[in-house]
């Protein structure tokens, strides 16, 4: 608390006033109904969905997860992330649409309009509680956890009291507010949360003597390798190297997830849309602002902690370099304000996805399975109690997890190899829900199994998410898992599909006349000739290689202005114009416009 003054305090107090307002203000019409309390009412322009969908894709936890790759690996190491460019492009032209004309209240609810019977029941309930709560609690985990380390080196409180006291405060803002307090704050945290970081790095890199004398010294920290400031590593092939991680993370890991047609809460922001213009630029928004601006601040400001702690003091991790830089920098006033975009980052993502994970359990399992003919009111309030244990398992899951990064990484294994299930149910008939529940069930087995084998083979030294399995002499990484987890995942989920008996035509027939996503229905398509598709087209993954190549452009041609390289910044930043000439193009095509009011 000693470093903190008069004027941090006042920052932070602000901040504190105005959320609990918002809450407040919003709380009558979160509650109207499930409709209102999760999507707020499908009526959100898209300059509010997209600044949302990167506020709360990253938090307190971010920043020091990429802080610890590059103090372990170097810039290139943020492919982990950068690799979703691909799946991101795709949504904008193809996702976004189908999932606004889906007019689902969350993406389970699609597995019963896509598939049929029992086999789709059983995956939508399976979903529902896999992603709510597994998958969520490991989330809120992390996030919870980056928010203690933060609290831990700034404020030099005990960081389990920090994550119980932001829990606190996160949990009544969701159980007040809803979607509409989600999205609406997210805007302002969005603000926050940059302002925060940008103003860090640049008296980061100001306080070591700028850029140059930044790179310089770089060189003389123990930490330095070639590749430390790399966008692309070199090393050659070898299945150790660096480049062949890099391979790994842009030939595969972007198609193989579970977020390869969106992801479950960004999905849910492209169904709160006006229309599906609305959903799309909401969704091109996200992709341009979350790769190429937010990145690079936080780079700045961890390529500076390898200059001041080369070793990381009293056997902290990696992580902590990043708020340890913060105190070393900042004077009164902005290290309130610093803390105050921490906090606003980790209360939208926390909000997020408490709000999105009781969608889940409310729409998919009580409403459901239970209790089909609930009130709205019943809804709403059963969507609070769902909200309040959430947050209570997600505060115990804190406690145990000693890596942010390396659950990131355990959480992209849970999901490996579905991608290819949930990208073709769009465009081929033929994919059924034993295909989605092979797929599923095998990534998650094959995760899982290896955190044993670990387990097993490292007894008392082995931490959860942190210790990885021994191969032999060789330390299975996420490259190697991913070689592993993505084949024999395919392998299964197709042998079952073909296997199986194919969706009733019925069912498949409604479908593909309420989303019209094009691509292979074959007797679908046949038996429905007067349905015009509007989806998928050959041309169009020509203009989705260009828009994808042309975010890469702005992402490194701004790292070579921030890095003092401005020269080679300059065909970087054509190449990210011509990319984005292609998509506007494709956006503004007669064949692809429809209605304002669609």
């Amino acid at each position: 608390m000693e470093h903190l003054h008069l004027n941090d305090w006042l920052v932070i107090g602000v901040y504190v006033l105005v959320t609990v307002a918002l809450g407040l203000g919003f709380r009558k019409r979160a509650s109207e109904s499930t409709e209102q309390y999760f999507l707020s009412g499908r009526s959100l322009p898209w300059w509010v969905l997209g600044t949302s969908m990167v506020a709360t894709t990253f938090a307190a936890d971010t920043p020091l997860a990429v802080t610890g790759f590059i103090r372990d690996h170097g810039i290139w190491y943020n492919w982990f992330g950068w690799h979703y460019v691909l799946s991101q492009m795709l949504a904008v032209f193809l996702f976004s649409r189908f999932w606004r004309r889906a007019e689902v209240l969350t993406d389970n609810e699609l597995i019963e309009m896509r598939y049929s019977g029992k086999p789709a029941a059983f995956l939508r309930g399976f979903k529902a509680s896999y992603f709510a709560l597994l998958y969520n609690f490991i989330v809120l985990g992390w996030v919870l956890k980056g928010m203690g380390t933060v609290a831990e080196a700034v404020l030099g409180i005990d960081p389990q009291v920090a994550v119980i006291g932001g829990a606190a405060l996160a949990l009544s803002y969701a159980l007040l507010a809803g979607f509409w307090g989600v999205v609406i704050t997210d805007v302002i945290q969005f603000f926050l949360a940059m302002a925060g970081s940008i103003s860090v790095s640049v008296l980061a890199v100001k306080h070591v003597g700028g850029v140059a004398e930044l790179k310089q010294r770089l060189t003389e920290s123990p930490l330095f390798t070639d590749n430390t400031l790399a966008f692309i590593p070199g090393g050659g092939l070898g299945l150790e190297s660096d480049f062949f991680k890099f391979l790994i993370f842009v030939s595969l890991m972007w198609w193989a997830s579970h977020n390869a047609d969106g992801g479950g809460y960004l999905i849910q922001r492209m169904a709160a849309a006006k229309n599906e213009r609305h959903a799309r630029g909401a969704t091109l928004w996200f992709v341009v602002a979350n790769n190429a601006l937010r990145y690079w601040p936080w780079i700045m400001t961890a390529l500076v902690s390898l200059v001041l702690f080369p070793a990381m003091p009293d056997g902290r991790g990696d992580e902590a370099a990043y708020p340890l830089v913060m105190l070393e920098v900042l004077g009164p006033g902005l290290l309130g304000l610093l803390l105050v975009s921490f906090f606003a980052a980790f209360m939208s993502t926390i909000d997020t996805h408490l709000n999105w994970g009781a969608s889940y359990l409310v729409n998919d399992i009580f409403k459901r399975f239970m209790k089909p003919d609930a009130s709205q009111k019943q809804l709403v309030l059963v969507a609070k109690l769902c909200v309040l244990m959430m947050m209570i398992c997600a505060v115990i899951v804190a406690f145990f997890l000693s890596s942010i990064g390396k659950a990131w990484l355990f959480v992209w294994a849970m999901g490996a190899g579905i991608g290819p299930v949930l990208i073709l149910r769009w465009f081929w008939w033929r994919i059924n829900a034993w295909s989605e529940i092979a797929a599923l069930a095998s990534s998650v087995t094959l995760a899982v199994g290896f955190e044993v084998v670990a387990a097993i083979q490292r007894g008392s030294e082995y931490k959860l998410f942190a210790t990885p399995m021994l191969w032999g002499d060789v330390e299975l990484g996420t490259h190697h898992k991913a070689m592993i987890l993505v084949p024999v995942t395919i392998a299964v989920w197709l042998t079952v599909t073909l296997l199986t008996k194919p969706v009733d035509n019925l069912r498949l027939a409604t479908f593909y006349a309420k989303v019209r996503p094009g691509g292979f229905w074959g007797p679908v398509a046949q038996g429905n000739p007067e349905v015009k598709c509007d989806g998928f087209r050959w041309s169009r993954l020509l203009v989705w290689l260009l828009g994808s190549l042309g975010v890469y452009g702005l992402i490194f041609g701004l790292g070579k202005v921030v890095l003092g390289a401005s020269a080679e910044a300059i065909p970087l930043f054509g190449l990210g114009l011509l990319g984005m000439l292609a998509v506007i193009w494709e956006l503004r095509r007669k064949d692809q416009a429809e209605p304002a009011d669609s």
